[in-house]
């Protein structure tokens, strides 16, 4: 998952136990149906047949936990009605254990188990903490759905490694794009309005591997190597289409594949894109959501044409390379992963840390952006990285992500997590003398392990600095094991880069796309960043961070109308009087002054005019092998 400003997410692939004999008459497909005809107050009836049980008491999940969210999100909350029927169609007693758990006793006789499932995004705005937009559904009649299916099949203990078939009756307006298998019908299913795709999946977790978008048809496909890209596009007003998307994400991913080499796990990858109307109860939570063969993008639909672009270049870049880490390269914590008792495995610093890291250099490998750009974006995670806890061992907090303090700690997988992967890439080129990295250290691992064979938690460390040098492996012992900070003007200096300083001059509210504000959407309250360098305008008028404000110029902001206030600031001119209400812990103050030019000084990644030769090339080798 990778969020538009600040990461969430991190890789857990499921599986579950292996059949016994004895559960089962037969060993038939679950067949799970999902009517997108009969549409109620944005619900859907799903049906799902197990066969026929011999145990008296089963027990049926809907996850609490799925992959790439690394949070707790409990989709039984969504589930409404839930009825257990037997062949005779009569009620059999079924008890709900948890939010997301229902026992069922009198199993034998079982024949199937119905219930109606609510979307997610209708809900976004009420909840405390809503599930992150690119994990979610939608349920809009007739017009748009997004199958995130761990929220509409859930799963028989016992039976997650049994052949599924799905079957979902559609609108015959809309088409669905997956890369899950899509397989004839033997028998007529099509009416005047509607039709039933059906889909295979060897085991429940290719179920929820493998997202459906249905829409009206708009697509294009590419081929990048010798994989086929679907790119597929849902916006409600019209103002986008896959045609007008398909050449910045054919460049960008063919330049991926370019800098990957002969690292493939796929045939066939799915880009399904979901853009929010922010009209109405829509999706809010913008970044995306990493699969083995696709990746559900959810962006404002307001957005303009080079943001989106730009947004759609960041966030499916980091999708795209989890083909590497965690679906080639995971622990047995990931692979044999429990939907609704989680472990976690320790190495977030290679899931996440390293896909972000390989989402920028390959594009300064690959030529899309220069030099400057990268070192400005390296900062950026730098300075990022500076808000959150410096003296956390990153295995621990890893282990323990959905705990605090490690879950408020989370985001910093993609800002110190990347750059523990850029430290590691300068120790082995510096060691190899330029010859290898850590690309080259993922593509040894892919080789070894594979999406099939996972490994040991506690192995891969020892297996790394094994397969390198000494100094890889103080390193982790030192920064990601331990909890030593990193110093990175030592690493920077073997590529002849050092530190300086420089005035930028920014908005008011914003540098470039980076706020200086925030909001928190459980209040609406609008505050202060911290954990950055705030511009002139803020420091000069004494304003701090986590101040919230309340009033400018007299005029109330929140959420609700931060547009406004974001407008408004584009009029303020320096030498003008401002007058700000806020809030600061538990005081509320007036703060009047005048408006200054925003500026702030920061500091600056730049190339060493005394670096040596032997500095250059490294840092050469760095950018191009």
């Amino acid at each position: 998952m990778k969020n538009l400003f600040i990461a969430f997410i991190a890789i857990i692939l499921i599986s579950g136990c292996t059949p016994k004999p004895n559960d089962l008459v037969n060993s038939r497909p679950v067949v799970a149906t999902i009517d997108l005809v009969n549409v109620t107050d944005d619900k859907v009836m799903v049906e799902m047949n197990p066969g026929r049980f011999t145990n008296e008491t089963v027990t049926f999940f809907i996850p609490k936990t799925v992959p790439g969210t690394y949070s707790t999100d409990n989709y039984g909350q969504y589930i409404e009605d839930f009825k257990a029927l037997s062949y005779t169609n009569e009620l059999l007693e079924a008890t709900q254990i948890d939010e997301n758990s229902w026992q069922i006793t009198n199993a034998p006789n079982l024949d199937k188990i119905t219930y109606w499932v609510n979307d997610t995004y209708d809900s976004e705005k009420t909840k405390e903490e809503p599930v992150f937009s690119p994990a979610g559904t939608n349920i809009e009649k007739d017009t748009n759905f997004v199958l995130n299916l761990h929220n509409f099949v859930g799963y028989f203990n016992t039976l997650e490694n049994l052949n599924y078939e799905l079957r979902i009756k559609s609108p015959n307006n809309l088409e669905g794009y997956t890369t899950l298998n899509r397989v004839e019908a033997q028998e007529n299913l099509s009416s005047e309005n509607h039709h039933t795709d059906i889909y295979l999946a060897n085991r429940y977790f290719e179920v929820i591997d493998n997202p459906i978008l249905y829409t009206t048809p708009d697509s294009e496909t590419f081929i990048v190597n010798d994989i086929a890209v679907t790119l597929s596009v849902y916006s409600p007003n019209k103002i986008y289409t896959a045609t007008s998307i398909k050449k910045e994400m054919e460049k960008m991913m063919k330049a991926q594949k370019a800098f990957l080499g002969d690292i493939n796990s796929t045939k066939k990858y799915n880009i399904l894109l979901y853009l929010s109307s922010m009209d109405k109860d829509d999706a809010r939570g913008f970044g995306a959501l990493e699969h083995h063969t696709s990746t559900t993008v959810v962006l404002p639909e307001s957005i303009p044409a080079k943001a989106l672009a730009d947004a759609m270049v960041d966030v499916v870049s980091h999708e795209f390379f989890h083909i590497v880490t965690p679906l080639s390269v995971h622990s047995e914590e990931i692979h044999n992963f429990n939907y609704n008792n989680p472990k976690m495995s320790k190495h977030l610093w290679m899931y996440e840390g390293v896909t972000e890291y390989f989402a920028n250099l390959f594009q300064i490998n690959q030529g899309l952006i220069g030099s400057e750009e990268f070192y400005n974006r390296l900062m950026t995670k730098i300075e990022r990285a500076d808000s959150f806890d410096d003296n956390m061992s990153f295995t621990e907090m890893s282990k323990n992500i959905l705990e605090e303090p490690y879950k408020e700690n989370y985001a910093n997988v993609y800002e110190k997590g990347a750059l523990i992967g850029m430290c590691l890439d300068l120790i082995i080129r510096e060691q190899s003398n330029g010859e290898k990295g850590i690309l080259w250290l993922m593509k040894q691992l892919s080789q070894k392990y594979g999406k099939n064979r996972p490994f040991k938690d506690d192995e891969i460390i020892p297996q790394i600095v094994a397969l390198t040098y000494p100094e890889v492996g103080t390193f982790f012992e030192t920064h990601v094991v331990g909890n030593t900070p990193i110093n990175y003007e030592k690493y920077f200096s073997k590529v002849g880069l050092t530190f300086g300083m420089e005035t930028q001059e920014t908005g008011f509210l914003f540098q470039g796309q980076e706020p200086f504000i925030n909001v928190n959407e459980s209040t609406k309250e609008i505050f202060i960043r911290s954990g950055i360098p705030l511009n002139s305008f803020f420091t000069e008028l004494q304003l701090m961070p986590e101040d919230v404000i309340k009033k400018i110029n007299g005029m109330e902001y929140s959420l609700d109308n931060i547009r406004d206030m974001v407008g408004v600031s584009f009029t303020w001119k320096p030498g003008d009087t401002i007058e700000f209400m806020v809030k600061r812990k538990d005081e509320e103050m007036i703060i009047k002054g005048e408006i200054v030019a925003p500026v702030r000084t920061v500091r600056k990644l730049q190339e060493d005019a005394n670096a040596s030769t032997a500095q250059v090339d490294l840092r050469n080798s760095w950018f191009r092998n």
